[in-house]
């Protein structure tokens, strides 16, 4: 059952996001808005589910404790509200992220924008966030190998969002986007990034800056996140403990024989294999991410990173790759040696 959501209104504090062209209205003070009376809705309705928030005033908060504050409380959804902007004035409608890689670029521009928020939290941000420049494209690079771990939930979160905006007072949908959002990056449940609309828009501007329209907002998701629990409990939640997947197996006496040489292939020799995502977080071996793929993870660091089939030759693995990628299209051929991934060309 979903039990518990985190609504995290974007920026606050020093950092006041978006900005309009006049300087008077700042996307901070809009999220907060909304995000507190979404969460109000869910309290009324649900009195059984645990609401907590980023922020509740006008502070700020650093992104990896967004994201920390979702993880220790083993928050079932994540919601980040945000309000967008543009050089192109033009510009307008609602659109909802989730974590991603796209390379498309009206989406790297709203990515670069809302990631720029950690030069705010000092010098040692290249660290904290294990040097990711957020001005600088190359590092974006490092988003095409992760994946969230709840990619298929965040979607269904998104698609609902994006569906109900449709009846909202910016009827403009963009759609749902997939970005390298930092706020996303390391969450451990499944999460969306929205924003409601563009502060450099005249017409979308109008509209975020009228607090009855916060209420609409509000309502708006609120009833996306009220399908979403419907499908979330009756699909995704089984009342059970994760059932985990192995990792590169260790050796056993009693395991049959065929079982026995796959793992010794594992552990030992050289071999190929098609990493399919790299995730944070062990997945249940039922997971929709791995959808009814029998596959095995590799831990590098603090990333599993899963992948399917055992392939001796790689001319094997490019067999094989064209039918993983019609369920993985960002798939790719590794190589393994002693258990650990190395380059290709050694």
């Amino acid at each position: 059952m979903l039990k518990k959501v985190v609504i995290d209104p974007g920026h606050g504090g020093a950092d006041p996001g978006a900005v309009s062209a006049d300087r008077k209205v700042l996307e901070k003070n809009i999220t907060l808005s909304v995000s507190l009376k979404l969460g109000e809705l869910i309290k009324k309705s649900y009195p059984e589910i645990e609401v907590i928030y980023t922020r509740k005033t006008d502070v700020f908060v650093a992104l990896d404790k967004r994201t920390e504050i979702a993880n220790k409380n083993k928050a079932d959804l994540f919601i980040s509200i945000h309000v967008n902007a543009a050089l192109a004035r033009a510009a307008t409608g609602s659109e909802t992220f989730v974590m991603g890689a796209d390379k498309s670029s009206s989406n790297f521009e709203v990515t670069m924008l809302e990631n720029s928020v950690i030069m705010m939290e000092g010098d040692d941000y290249a660290t904290k966030y294990e040097g990711f420049d957020p001005n600088n494209p190359e590092s974006y690079i490092i988003f095409t190998l992760l994946q969230n771990a709840h990619l298929e939930q965040s979607l269904e979160m998104a698609s609902l969002v994006q569906k109900h905006f449709n009846n909202g007072p910016i009827k403009v949908s963009r759609g749902i986007k997939q970005g390298p959002l930092l706020v996303l990056w390391k969450t451990s449940m499944p999460s969306v990034l929205i924003e409601l609309g563009f502060i450099s828009n005249p017409f979308d501007l109008k509209i975020l800056n009228n607090r009855t329209n916060h209420d609409k907002f509000a309502s708006l998701i609120f009833n996306a996140f009220k399908e979403y629990k419907q499908i979330y409990d009756k699909n995704y939640s089984n009342g059970k403990g994760p059932e985990l997947i192995d990792s590169i197996p260790r050796r056993d006496a009693n395991l049959p024989q065929n079982r026995a040489k796959k793992e010794v292939i594992q552990q030992s020799e050289t071999h190929y294999r098609v990493q399919i995502l790299a995730v944070n977080k062990i997945l249940r071996t039922n997971s929709p991410d791995l959808k009814g793929r029998d596959a095995n993870f590799i831990k590098m660091g603090n990333l599993y990173k899963y992948t399917i089939g055992v392939y001796p030759t790689i001319d094997l693995a490019k067999e094989a790759l064209g039918s993983i990628r019609k369920d993985f299209p960002q798939a790719f051929i590794i190589l393994v040696r002693d258990g650990t991934i190395v380059p290709l060309n050694k």
